[in-house]
Parts: structure tokens; C-alpha cells; sequence
């Protein structure tokens, strides 16, 4: 009797579980949690700034990277390429928690970064402007953040090279480069779209659809992988040489470059709607997905071709911008469902397995992320990108299961 009353409950338990409404929150780690880990780090970003309130080229110390290799915590200048990500961290949380204190907290970093708007030594205006600025205009509308912008796009398009058709990356190693490109430069692209549709002028947009066309053409292998470094020619536009900065090897795959080129792709089709864009976009995710070193949990190690799989580090990095690149992707591909499952269960890994410890990691988000194994830089650390593009993802997230 007693065998036959158990079926029919169990039956019953799985019906109801399953019509549960969708959550709004990653496995393992509450918005709760996630807000005490930042109030953390908020707290010891003014330690550092007390203690020691300068860089050590007397730039002031203004946001939270990574922690260094000593294990102190790594406060850098407004100049840093990473500087952005803080800001847009908390505009996120203010984003998902509509409380005020994440939304004065971020005005006040956001405005640390204001004269960033004219550094144009490198291709990361773009990372440190929109990342920052670009979510205080949209979440406020205050039309005194559109100015830096616009000041912003300017400052990147000084990079540009028309031969190449590609906006120059880096302006060190010029014994070895002349016009090098990394895949990175995909993630800077939505300020110049922005920058086009908010002045009505069509040279931003022209820039920047020339540099996805021409990183589409030249930075993908016939696997769908991508190099992380072109070095142009200035004079003919010709490709010099390919190789890598930061991944294992000039043929290798490095797992972050192929999240920001999944990430850009997806984005630059959103902008375009480029049918191209899409078409690269879900071959990359593909790559990824069905790549024989991806780890069931779906967190890549460093590089996909590291030679110590499986006991090369992980990126969490590098799964955090594949998540918020999926569900974004998700919404214009035939196979948005299984995208959706695949980012679903990189957000339920990163929570369970990759978050911090409460109080731990002087409070960023995420653990075990990789910056530049090569050079042993940021290995196995939390890193301040990660969180961004976590928090990005969940609020991607969260947006699509409310339709």
C-alpha cells in the first residue's frame, strides 16, 4: 500500500518543482551575498587608498583590479585598462537591486574616470568608457555623461588605419609590430556604433563596421578559432604576422580571446544586423561548446591547447564573458535554446564552484581567473572583469526568462 501512495507524491513533488517560475539569481550565490562581498571591497579599496594612495608612477589609486602576488590587494589608476569595470560592477548591482547606495557608489567611481575620455594610448578607451559611462547614461539618462562619450569615441578613432581597415591595438613591441590587432578590440566596437547613432555622424559607425569585416577576414582559422594578435602593415594593409600575447601558443586557442570574439560578433550583429556578424558569432560559440577540452562544467581552462589539460588553471574569466555573450546570442540563433541551457549552467558552475568564499578575496565576486599565464600575471586570482561580466550575465539572464 505503502509503494503505491509513494508514486504518484514523487510524480507529484517533480510536477510542481517544474512549474516553478524561472529564477532570477545564479545557483549557489544570492544578490544578498554578492552585495556583502562588494560592500567589502568597497571598504578595502579606501584602506589601500589611505595606506598607500599612489601607484608606483605616482598615478592616484582609484579602482580594484586583482590581487597581487604578495596577496595584497591591487588598487590601480584611472589609466589602467581595466579601470571601467568597477564603476559598471556597481551599476550593475544598482541595476539589479534598484538600491540607491550601488547608484551613488558608482557616480562616484565613474567620475574618477572622467579625464580617460582623452587617453588614447591604446585601443581600451573603449573597456574603461562604456563599461563605465556608457551604463551611468543608460541607467540615469543624464544627458552630462553623453559629452565624455562622444569624447571618447573621438579619442578611439585616432587609432584607425584606413589601409588596414582595423583600429591599432597596442603601441608598444613596434621593434616586432606595426599595426598590431588583437581580438580584445571586437569588445570596443559599441561605443563607435553608440557614438555614430548619438551624433548622427556615419564615420563611427564606418570605422567600426570596416574593423569587424576585416577581424572577421583575418583573425579565424578554417576550425573557427581565433588568433589573438594580427600585425598589419601601415603602408599596404597587408598581414604581416599572426601570433599570441597571451595564449599558450602562436596556434593555439586562448580561451578569453575566443570569449571576447564570441562577445564582439554577437554584439557588432545587434548593432548591423549584419547576417556576417551572426553567422561568425554562432561559430564561435559552436568552436567553444563542442571543443574536446572544454570541461563539463563549461569554465575553460586558460588556453584550449594548454599542455598540462586537465591540470592547467581555469578561467572564470573567460566563461563570464561566454555567458553574457550566449544569452545574448541566444535571442537572434535558431539554436537559442541550447545556447540558453549552455550560458544557464555556466552562471550555475560560476556560482557554486568559482565564487569567493563569504568575506574572502577582500570581496570580489569571483575566484580563479587568468590574465597572462605566459608571463605568470594573474593566474588563478580574482579579477575585475570577471565580475563585471558575471553580473552582466545575470542581468541578461534575469531579462530573458522575465519575457
Amino acid at each position: 500500500m505503502r509503494k503505491v501512495i509513494l508514486l504518484p507524491l514523487v510524480l507529484l513533488i517533480l510536477l510542481l518543482s517544474s512549474c516553478k517560475g524561472p529564477s532570477t539569481r545564479p545557483e549557489g550565490l544570492t544578490l544578498k551575498q554578492i552585495g556583502q562581498q562588494l560592500e567589502l571591497l568597497d571598504e578595502n579599496i579606501i584602506k589601500v587608498q589611505a595606506e598607500d594612495p599612489l601607484s608606483p608612477n605616482g598615478q592616484k589609486r582609484v579602482v580594484p583590479r586583482t590581487i597581487n602576488k604578495d596577496g595584497s590587494l591591487a588598487v590601480v589608476p584611472a589609466g589602467d585598462w581595466t579601470s571601467g569595470f568597477y564603476p559598471g560592477v556597481l551599476w550593475y548591482m544598482y541595476e539589479l537591486t534598484g538600491e540607491v547606495e550601488w547608484k551613488e557608489k558608482a557616480i562616484n567611481y565613474t567620475d574618477l574616470l572622467e579625464d580617460q575620455q582623452f587617453n588614447g594610448s591604446n585601443h581600451d578607451v573603449g573597456f574603461r568608457m562604456f563599461s563605465s559611462y556608457g551604463n551611468a547614461l543608460r541607467l540615469t539618462g543624464d544627458e552630462s555623461y553623453i559629452p565624455v562619450l562622444e569624447q571618447s569615441a573621438k579619442t578611439l578613432i585616432t587609432r584607425y588605419y584606413a589601409y588596414v581597415g582595423c583600429l591599432r591595438s597596442w603601441d608598444f613591441n613596434q621593434e616586432n609590430w606595426q599595426c598590431p590587432v588583437i581580438i580584445d578590440n571586437m569588445m570596443n566596437l559599441e561605443l563607435l556604433f553608440w557614438a555614430s547613432g548619438q551624433t548622427g555622424n556615419p564615420v563611427y559607425h564606418d570605422i567600426a563596421f570596416m574593423h569587424a569585416l576585416t577581424t572577421m577576414e583575418n583573425h579565424f582559422r578554417p576550425d573557427n578559432s581565433s588568433i589573438h594578435v594580427v600585425d598589419y602593415d601601415t603602408i599596404t594593409g597587408d598581414v604581416r604576422k599572426m601570433d599570441t600575447h597571451q595564449g599558450y601558443s602562436d596556434e593555439s586557442a586562448w580561451s578569453r580571446g575566443q570569449a571576447w570574439g564570441l562577445y564582439g560578433f554577437t554584439a557588432s550583429y545587434r548593432l548591423t544586423d549584419h547576417i556576417d556578424f551572426l553567422k561568425q558569432a554562432e561559430k564561435i560559440a559552436m568552436f567553444l561548446l563542442e571543443h574536446p577540452n572544454m570541461p563539463d562544467d563549461l569554465v575553460p581552462y586558460w588556453d584550449y591547447n594548454a599542455p598540462g589539460i586537465p591540470d592547467e588553471p581555469r578561467d572564470a574569466s573567460a566563461a563570464a564573458i561566454m555567458a553574457s555573450a550566449l544569452y545574448e546570442l541566444c535571442r537572434y540563433s535558431e539554436n537559442g535554446a541550447m545556447f540558453k541551457a549552455k550560458a544557464d549552467k555556466i552562471m550555475e558552475s560560476l556560482g557554486t564552484t568559482y565564487a569567493s568564499e563569504p568575506g574572502e578575496n577582500y570581496g570580489f565576486i569571483l575566484d580563479h581567473s587568468v590574465g597572462a599565464k605566459p608571463s605568470e600575471s594573474e593566474v588563478d586570482v580574482p579579477i575585475n572583469y570577471a565580475d563585471y561580466y558575471y553580473l552582466e550575465a545575470l542581468l541578461r539572464k534575469k531579462k530573458l526568462e522575465a519575457r
